[in-house]
């Protein structure tokens, strides 16, 4: 499939215009639950952080820890596993039905190239849409930390801050929006593969969908855990 994928990068009248609907889908779409799952993330990251710390170390390094864990670790994993369980159950089960109904061999009929199709712009609007979500995800997660440290611990809105300044280096963002842009297109690759695969008759398609909700959601921790091994050096540096 990535072959076919690759073959078909020319034909950007097929595939141009679904992508910008699927980032509409993706996008606007999944940002409710996004902001939802974020929020309260960096709430309980907030509590737990200042109630296990309070008292031990100064307060300042609360809103470091907090802020480098919602950056670099919850927000991009969160939200992936929230779009694989949301988007990726989803294309699974179009893709499975047009597969076992035999509309993807219409579409073949027709002269259109399913992959083209179907499953490019797919991967190309997770592409895009994973980091923008990442980062609204980041946003929020750390707003709402914030606030919650102020309002329910002793860290102070002066310790926060100086916190978060102490140790954010640019890179950190960068390091979000490589993972996010790698999980999105683990999430529609894998998910669109199974579904694409599909066999005939709704076991199949059941099948295809639970398989690609359980393989994306592993892929994207052992990309998490491969991500972290590779670029962990630039974020110490």
């Amino acid at each position: 499939m990535v072959g076919e994928m690759a073959r078909t990068i020319g034909e950007w009248r097929i595939w141009l215009p679904r992508t910008f609907t699927e980032m509409w889908n993706i996008g606007v779409g999944s940002f409710p639950i996004v902001v939802l799952v974020s929020g309260f993330a960096g709430a309980v990251t907030a509590l737990q952080t200042g109630y296990q710390f309070s008292g031990n170390i100064p307060y300042y390094v609360v809103g470091t820890l907090i802020v480098e864990s919602i950056v670099l670790e919850l927000g991009p994993v969160l939200t992936a596993l929230v779009l694989a369980g949301r988007i990726g159950a989803r294309y699974a089960a179009e893709l499975g039905t047009m597969r076992v109904t035999e509309q993807i061999d219409a579409l073949e009929t027709l002269a259109y190239d399913p992959i083209a199709y179907l499953v490019v712009p797919r991967v190309l609007a997770a592409l895009v849409m994973l980091p923008v979500l990442t980062v609204i995800a980041n946003s929020v997660g750390v707003i709402t930390a914030m606030v919650t440290a102020i309002t329910a611990t002793d860290v102070t809105s002066a310790d926060f801050t100086a916190g978060l300044r102490l140790s954010f280096t640019p890179f950190q963002i960068v390091y979000s929006i490589i993972k996010a842009t790698i999980f999105g297109g683990a999430i529609a690759f894998f998910c669109s593969y199974e579904g694409y695969t599909a066999n005939v008759g709704a076991e199949g398609v059941g099948r295809s969908t639970a398989q690609a909700v359980v393989v994306t959601s592993v892929a994207i921790l052992v990309l998490d855990a491969l991500t972290a091994l590779l670029l962990a050096p630039y974020l110490q540096a």
